[in-house]
């Protein structure tokens, strides 16, 4: 009864998701939603112009610095070399939970972009300031909402909840300082996203009343998700059938734009992951394995874990990446669909010279069936890719830990 249960639920998840990819399409959903929010955000975008001038102009060598250090703290890459490091400590659950909670946030976040599809600050007269080649790709998003506040608000508000149920830090005092040092990180990179161009203030107003909704959300039904994850009924298939729905519920934004690459990457970090870990949790990722800092799992220790793991996720990252150029067109041609690739295979397209932001974004469920147009496998590539990674991660360096007496 259970498993009949679980199918149930199952069915009726991915059939939902299915019904809105064909009721979206057909009411032209996308279109009709950015008609009615595209004017008003793009109206207080234009006026908050003056406010953000006003904030740049108490700019220095020290708020460059330091805003745009805090924007690569919290930024998808950050989490992304961060999370390993926590599965890989012993703390599995705060780990898989944060990754899946990091998935959730970056593809509700860049839908609302691309299906909103309002602009950032116009740059001049706002001088916008992007250190690093993350920033840069960051800012051919549109604007509302601030993912760097939205993950902010999230990822941190759930990394206190956890200390303050899950760990043995107790007191009126310890909630006061969490509280108080989540609200200061949360202000600070909402200011710093201002500060440096990036966005306006109704985008980072956006972020944190999204945010706030998905925390809530997230806290209600966590453990009803790990508890699927560990333990559930069709896991890894049901997981896999819903991340390739997702991809194709992904909204078509008014121009190309690098959300719809971002969501893929941790859509295929969350699969990978929960693969890995539904196979798994016995061995490396149950509640008692040794934590950094106890006896059993020393910084030494830690240290040649970090040596053998980040090596190994890097090299897996590579092969998988090689073998998903090989084997899509391989089954894409044999199946008689037509594809094209505008990055990972130029010969496909005839030309090794098509911009980043001219990459075909996939939309809702008439790409899939039209006939007309080929498949950009760059979007299969990048998801297997990141599952690789992902399932290395918890599974593959896990196991070679074990082997070496990590």
């Amino acid at each position: 009864m259970e498993g009949e249960g679980a199918a149930v639920w199952q069915g009726a998840v991915l059939g939902g998701i299915l019904f809105w990819l064909v009721s979206a399409s057909y009411l032209d959903v996308t279109r009709k939603l950015r008609s009615f929010f595209q004017p008003w955000v793009s109206h207080h975008v234009d006026t908050q112009t003056p406010v953000i001038l006003k904030i740049q102009s108490y700019g220095f060598g020290f708020l460059d610095a330091l805003f745009s250090g805090l924007s690569c703290v919290v930024s998808v890459p950050f989490y992304t070399g961060f999370l390993p490091l926590l599965f890989w400590s012993g703390h599995g659950k705060l780990a898989r939970q944060m990754t899946l909670l990091m998935a959730f946030c970056d593809y509700l976040g860049n839908c609302i972009k691309d299906v909103v599809s309002a602009p950032r600050p116009a740059s001049p007269p706002v001088k916008r300031i992007t250190a690093t080649k993350d920033e840069e790709e960051n800012a051919l998003e549109y604007g509302l909402p601030s993912s760097h506040t939205l993950n902010t608000v999230c990822l941190s508000g759930y990394l206190l909840h956890y200390v303050l149920t899950h760990t043995q830090i107790q007191g009126a005092y310890v909630t006061y300082l969490g509280v108080s040092l989540a609200f200061m990180l949360v202000l600070l990179i909402g200011l710093g996203r201002i500060y440096l161009g990036m966005h306006s203030v109704v985008d980072v107003l956006a972020g944190l009343l999204i945010g706030f909704v998905v925390l809530a959300f997230w806290l209600t039904v966590h453990e009803h998700i790990d508890s699927f994850v560990i333990s559930g009924q069709n896991v890894t298939s049901f997981w896999a059938v819903l991340s390739f729905l997702l991809v194709f519920a992904y909204p078509t934004p008014e121009l190309p734009t690098p959300s719809f690459e971002f969501h893929t990457a941790f859509n295929g970090v969350a699969l990978g992951i929960v693969a890995g870990v539904q196979q798994t949790y016995h061995q490396f990722h149950h509640a008692n394995v040794p934590r950094l800092f106890s006896s059993e799992l020393s910084m030494p220790v830690f240290a040649g874990r970090m040596v053998v793991g980040i090596p190994t996720i890097l090299t897996v990252k590579f092969c998988s990446k090689a073998i998903a150029k090989w084997t899509i067109p391989m089954v894409a041609n044999t199946l008689g669909i037509p594809i094209k690739s505008t990055s990972y295979i130029p010969t496909l397209n005839g030309s090794a010279t098509v911009k980043k932001t001219d990459k075909l974004k996939q939309g809702y469920l008439q790409k899939l069936l039209s006939r007309h147009k080929a498949f950009d496998v760059d979007t299969g590539i990048r998801f297997l890719q990141y599952a690789g990674l992902a399932w290395s991660v918890v599974d593959l360096v896990p196991s070679l830990f074990s082997y070496m007496s990590l």
